[in-house]
């Protein structure tokens, strides 16, 4: 049977972002694509080791409208079997460990500094967790908009 033109461009595409902890840099995007997309992307995140949600991260997405404090920071081994049309590292950590089992999928890598590794005082710490948030969005937006255009 086949499927009109119409209805296959309504189709929710689905990305799994990955990063080590699974705790700030995948978990804002998992947000910010859930929230930016809603309705044509869903977004979800794991990770290869992960050890919990940033508090950080947390309150920097807050400061945009978005809650992500309900999250849970997962093995990506929760989603052993299910199907993505993305699989998107943002670290180098999780490209290098990113398991075959994602096969037939379109796996990128887009590298993004870790907030946690920040240094200074706390405001000081709390920007590069801003503008790491920002970077991640923009770079979102500008590939799902090709994506799904």
């Amino acid at each position: 049977m086949r499927i009109p033109y119409y209805e296959k461009s309504l189709k929710v595409k689905k990305v799994l972002f990955l990063c080590t902890g699974n705790s700030c840099r995948s978990q804002m995007a998992d947000g910010l694509v859930n929230h930016d997309f809603a309705g044509r992307v869903e977004a979800f995140s794991a990770g290869t080791e992960p050890h919990g949600l940033n508090p950080k991260a947390v309150q920097v997405m807050a400061e945009i409208g978005i809650d992500i404090g309900g999250n849970t920071s997962d093995h990506l081994s929760r989603y052993d079997g299910q199907a993505f049309d993305y699989v998107i590292t943002l670290c180098g950590d999780a490209k290098e460990k990113c398991p075959l089992f994602f096969g037939g999928v379109k796996r990128l890598h887009m590298g993004f500094d870790d907030p946690p590794k920040a240094t200074g005082v706390e405001e000081e710490i709390m920007n590069v967790y801003r503008r790491v948030r920002d970077e991640i969005r923009q770079t979102m937006r500008e590939f799902f908009e090709r994506e799904l255009a």
